[in-house]
């Protein structure tokens, strides 16, 4: 509100052109929401057969080892919740596990909340990635592979850290071999898969190949150190295997390639599009907008929509299968609708602010002033504005709404690559939202911690990351840039 009132008093916005503005912002908020109910449906339907408590029982029974144990359950596995569900599941799944294992828990907090947010801009079946492209106006095949970069980079700072809060100086040196050995492959795996234009299941994919090789790297330290654990025993949690908990993800990845690149699937999709084209827009004081289309929606070729395919096959497969408790599909719809209303609205109302600024010319006068200000060292600058738009908002989406445009403008004003600042402003904006005190709030209820500590601790590794992301993004700007 306070946005709209600005945007007419002191920038001269007409109603008309408030009002385009907001249907324009519809347009993005419906492509954004598509995703996030998609993906909090899929975890839903999962969930609910118990795939994901088998999973996460599973992991950690394939080895003693403290350090692994984090690794596996507060890294690789709430990368991969991440990449399918996110929106605070990661840290709301892993951290009682984790205290069942004997983590105190406050570092059952701070584990999965540092361990998990490199992961977040190409998961929740990349909303937050969409979100960038849509409030940018770029190419996601432009913006990809420098994005895929720094979070590949924060994938191993993350792992290194998730290592420090489990056990200290001890636990990071004979862990750390198992961070490049893990860590690695699955930001490699990010790379190619988000390189390629599957942007959707990018965090997704690399967090399956993350399980797969931590479980034979464990497998192969028991062998070689003789810890004589019975690990074909141990691999199987008590209820669902663990094979057939993994079946539903094995689905959507079979789904999304049939539907990204097999042409007659994504033709057949692809028949209806709701798309809009807007007129040029002028304020009082001159600020244009030229006519362009709205964000258009792919209604049955949409990540969204494929998460709903997704979501139904696993449904079936399920319940076929006797995995369902009676009044299941009324539990997964509750649980779907409770989770993604906030999420909702929040994601309405920071898309429509967007807008207004954008609109009003209100984004480019604070990119002027942000540019004057920070001059050169701008690239050193843009991890931290993106940190802070997902500390205040709690979402990663959120800030590539609200600072995505200013950040490609103040880029551009600099001097420097739109491409590595929008890379650096959505990687910060990952970091960051981890230490959004909504999520750790969150995260702390499961399992009785102070939220006061929980906050300072994940905050300082958080930073620690965005720090390192800011030299890489400085160094970037101007040897590539």
């Amino acid at each position: 509100m306070l946005a709209l009132v600005v945007a007419i008093v002191r920038f001269g916005a007409g109603f008309q052109l408030l009002g385009y503005a907001q249907l324009k912002g519809l347009l993005l908020t419906l492509f954004v929401l598509y995703i996030i109910w998609g993906a909090l449906l899929f975890y839903r339907t999962t969930d609910e057969a118990g795939a994901v408590e088998a999973i996460g029982e599973g992991l950690p029974q394939l080895t003693p080892d403290r350090g692994m144990q984090a690794l596996l359950l507060g890294w690789v596995f709430s990368a991969f919740l991440q990449g399918v569900g996110g929106f605070g599941v990661p840290v709301a799944v892993t951290a009682p596990l984790l205290v069942g294992l004997g983590f105190p828990p406050l570092a059952a907090i701070v584990i999965p909340s540092v361990g998990h947010p490199w992961a977040v801009t190409f998961g929740s079946l990349g909303s937050s990635f969409f979100a960038l492209i849509a409030s940018t106006g770029r190419e996601g095949a432009a913006l990809a592979p420098w994005s895929a970069v720094m979070l590949g980079l924060a994938c191993l700072g993350c792992g290194a850290e998730v290592l420090w809060v489990a056990g200290g100086k001890r636990t990071f040196r004979s862990g750390i071999g198992a961070v490049f050995v893990i860590g690695v492959p699955m930001a490699v795996v990010q790379y190619l898969v988000v390189t390629n234009g599957l942007w959707s299941i990018g965090a997704m994919t690399a967090g399956l190949v993350g399980l797969v090789i931590g479980v034979i790297w464990v497998r192969w330290r028991a062998t070689s150190q003789e810890e004589g654990l019975d690990l074909a025993e141990a691999a199987e949690p008590k209820g669902m295997a663990l094979g057939w908990a993994l079946a539903p993800y094995g689905l959507l990845l079979a789904i999304v390639f049939l539907a990204q690149l097999v042409a007659p699937v994504r033709d057949f999709l692809g028949q209806v599009v709701v798309e809009v084209e807007f007129p040029r827009l002028v304020t009082e004081q001159g600020w244009v907008t030229p006519a362009e289309a709205g964000r258009s929606i792919n209604v049955f070729g949409h990540p969204g929509a494929l998460l709903v395919y997704a979501s139904l096959a696993t449904y079936a497969l399920f319940r076929l299968h006797g995995d369902y408790e009676p009044g299941a599909a009324a539990r997964i719809g509750r649980g779907v609708v409770s989770r993604a209303v906030r999420s909702s609205l929040g994601t309405a109302a920071m898309v429509g602010m967007a807008v207004t600024m954008e609109h009003a010319g209100m984004t480019h006068l604070l990119a002027e002033g942000i540019s004057s200000v920070a001059g050169p060292a701008f690239p050193l600058a843009a991890p931290f504005i993106g940190a802070l738009g997902a500390f205040m908002t709690g979402s990663n989406t959120n800030s590539n709404v609200i600072f995505g445009d200013l950040q490609q403008s103040a880029a551009a004003l600099v001097g420097v690559s739109p491409l590595i600042i929008l890379a650096a402003q959505t990687a910060g904006a990952a970091i960051g939202s981890a230490f959004a005190p909504a999520k750790v709030i969150v995260g702390c209820s499961t399992v009785e911690a102070e939220e006061g500590p929980a906050l300072q601790n994940v905050m300082r590794y958080g930073l620690a990351i965005v720090v390192v992301l800011a030299v890489v993004s400085g160094v970037a700007a101007y040897v590539f840039g």
